[in-house]
């Protein structure tokens, strides 16, 4: 999904959990004052940098982040959450250099690696998500294969490998039904592929389970779209009424209400 939704939702919905989860190492109690203690200083920049990323703030993130990591170079985790801050702000070779820097310190960092795939997706490199995406599949230690799965069938689907694409959404359906993301790319592709009533099956399903606002507003749009080409714009309406309701200062709030207008 690289279009509107694929960067954020795809790296979002990793950045947020996982490097929250990241452990740099806490302060034993009796020893060394913060002020003292350069892991315990770069501890506090780091927690500060990743509630600024949580917050939205990716430019405030990246001063934060870029303290602890100068008390502490080789910290993969705070190489991670410094490649999400440079990616918000498109800062993309910047991301990708904290990446690689992050799996050179730990090779078998699946956060990293995950979001790498996730970044050259974002950046067109479709060959090279698929062979990150692929390495992570074949780990029987990633927890979440769904996640590498639908980054690796959104690069076949990008390359125009539909058969292998859609093989690779199911099985990341297989193993996750309710991971939304899957069900919209696969939406996508049978859209594209003209099975407009599949599509419309699993749009419908990301509406029904996203907790999104985005996704359940791109979601509503695509419904929309497949109505419109089905010849039914009285059924396209509330589609683009929700999606426009629903993040009206977004990209695909703009284009429903846009879209409206023409058929009103």
């Amino acid at each position: 999904m690289l279009g509107l939704h694929r960067g954020a939702t795809r790296l979002g919905g990793l950045a947020a959990g996982l490097i929250a989860a990241a452990a740099l190492g806490c302060a034993t109690p009796g020893g060394p004052a913060p002020e003292q203690d350069p892991a315990r200083r770069a501890r506090v920049h780091y927690d500060l940098g990743v509630d600024h990323l949580r917050s939205g703030r990716p430019e405030m993130a990246i001063v934060e982040l870029e303290r602890a990591l100068a008390l502490r170079p080789g910290d993969a985790w705070t190489h991670v959450a410094l490649a999400e801050a440079y990616r918000q702000k498109e800062h993309r070779g910047k991301a990708e250099q904290h990446l690689r820097e992050a799996l050179r310190i730990a090779p078998g960092h699946q956060p990293a690696r995950l979001n790498l795939s996730a970044l050259y997706i974002e950046m067109n490199r479709f060959e090279e998500a698929i062979a990150e995406a692929e390495r992570l599949v074949a780990d029987p230690t990633f927890p979440a294969p769904w996640r590498a799965l639908t980054n690796l069938g959104w690069a076949q689907f990008k390359l125009g490998r539909l058969a292998e694409a859609r093989t690779t959404f199911q099985r990341a359906l297989d193993r996750n039904p309710q991971y939304w993301p899957a069900l919209l790319d696969l939406g996508i592709l049978e859209s594209d592929a003209g099975n407009r009533m599949r599509a419309l099956e699993l749009f419908r399903q990301v509406v029904e389970i996203s907790t999104v606002p985005s996704a359940r507003a791109e979601a509503n749009y695509r419904i929309a779209e497949v109505f419109i080409a089905l010849g039914n714009r009285e059924r396209a309406i509330p589609h683009l009424s929700a999606a426009a309701e629903q993040l009206p200062e977004s990209e695909w709030g703009r284009k429903s209400e846009a879209y409206l207008e023409i058929l009103r």
